[in-house]
């Protein structure tokens, strides 16, 4: 790998792991935000509607200008966006604002997220070597460091709008510091006419249609964990972010093996164990009950789901540059592969909040159990690898 590769990878790490970090770090906060505004379950899930509308109203458009300008200025713009969001979504001035800035954060984070997708695709492919469940791993690392700063500000009351201005302050240094390092934007600026642009290959949706089991599931554990282990099972506010911080390190586990299990073993195999995983963890300690099975749930939990998504994103990428060059951008591949799989953000918490205030939060999570299922039979119709 010469220089500008391993400078590109650098660059392409650091951004996966602020992403994962603001989403972390988010997480975290979600009990806080539910008591700072006083709101119940269903509230709280029409409020997460919101950042989800965000993430998957950004993609296409995120695709698009990506594949018109080159993804290095819209994961730099995109960076600059989001610090400029989180600070704003500390203020909570009202429920009417949470929302309209829960809106603004999705967007701008799954902006930032087809971006160095896209950007990722590039280094993977002038490397010559599978790298991306790697990306990812760290897009991980971020989280699960963002939950337990966010799970340690809760605990000595530090405030969101506190924690905001500080990660916008750092967000802008990095994004300043990192943008020389990514590859120019002419390495993955693509213009094609308006008839090839008509073409939209059904192997993407399928792509999507894997990830959008696994993100219907990390979505909804990822933001009704804590709340689970707060308010059914009594945890302190920062024993409510283990769940999570749990999850992260699941998946940084499995990312980082991923990689290597798909050359192995397959995809669809992988796939199909991991639903098996997650789906039989994920139920088993729900029934058992109590902070220590909830803990093992959520880390097989993200054990069986690490590497469906980066899976997805790698093939979409591969696809459109080996099958379909000259047709389809790989931003716009990753976008449109994101565009299905993300449904499963935009639809999974919502869901979940609307059904726990009829029925006890507890149970309303076994189906996620019944989701992670599905991707045994997914893994049957399609080979991602």
């Amino acid at each position: 790998m010469d220089l500008a590769l391993r400078r590109a990878r650098i660059a392409v790490t650091i951004t996966f792991i602020i992403n994962g970090f603001s989403a972390g770090s988010f997480v975290a906060r979600i009990p806080d935000f539910k008591r700072i505004l006083d709101i119940s379950n269903a509230t709280l899930g029409l409020s997460l509607l919101f950042i989800s509308a965000g993430v998957f109203l950004a993609l296409k458009p995120a695709g698009k200008y990506s594949a018109k300008y080159g993804s290095q200025p819209i994961i730099f713009f995109s960076t600059i966006a989001l610090a400029l969001s989180y600070l704003l979504l500390g203020a909570l001035f009202s429920l009417t604002w949470f929302w309209i800035t829960l809106f603004i954060f999705g967007f701008v984070l799954a902006a930032q997220d087809v971006s160095m997708n896209a950007h990722a695709v590039v280094v993977e492919q002038r490397a010559g070597r599978r790298l991306m469940s790697v990306f990812h791993a760290m897009f991980s690392v971020g989280t699960l460091f963002g939950g337990i700063l966010g799970g340690i500000f809760s605990q000595i009351e530090i405030t969101p709008l506190t924690q905001g201005s500080s990660l916008a302050l750092l967000y802008i240094v990095a994004a300043l510091l990192v943008r020389p390092l990514f590859l120019p934007a002419s390495a993955d600026t693509h213009h094609f006419g308006d008839e090839k642009r008509a073409k939209h290959p059904p192997i993407f949706a399928v792509l999507g249609l894997f990830g959008l089991f696994a993100a219907l599931s990390e979505g909804a554990a990822g933001d009704w964990g804590g709340v689970l282990a707060r308010e059914t099972f009594g945890a302190s506010p920062f024993i409510s972010t283990l769940p999570y911080i749990v999850f992260c390190t699941a998946m940084i586990i499995g990312r980082l093996s991923g990689d290597y299990l798909a050359h192995r073993f397959g995809a669809s195999k992988v796939i199909a164990a991991g639903g098996v995983i997650a789906g039989t963890g994920l139920s088993a300690g729900l029934l058992i009950g109590g902070i220590p099975a909830i803990m093992v749930a959520w880390f097989l939990l993200g054990i069986g789901l690490s590497v469906v998504i980066p899976l997805m994103f790698s093939a979409a990428g591969t696809i459109a540059l080996t099958r379909y060059s000259g047709v389809i951008a790989p931003s716009e591949a990753v976008a449109k592969v994101s565009g299905v799989s993300y449904f499963g953000f935009v639809i999974g918490p919502p869901l979940i909040g609307f059904i726990a205030d009829a029925f006890e939060l507890r149970w309303t999570l076994m189906l996620l159990a019944g989701l992670s299922y599905l991707l045994i039979l997914a893994s049957r119709y399609a080979r991602v690898a």
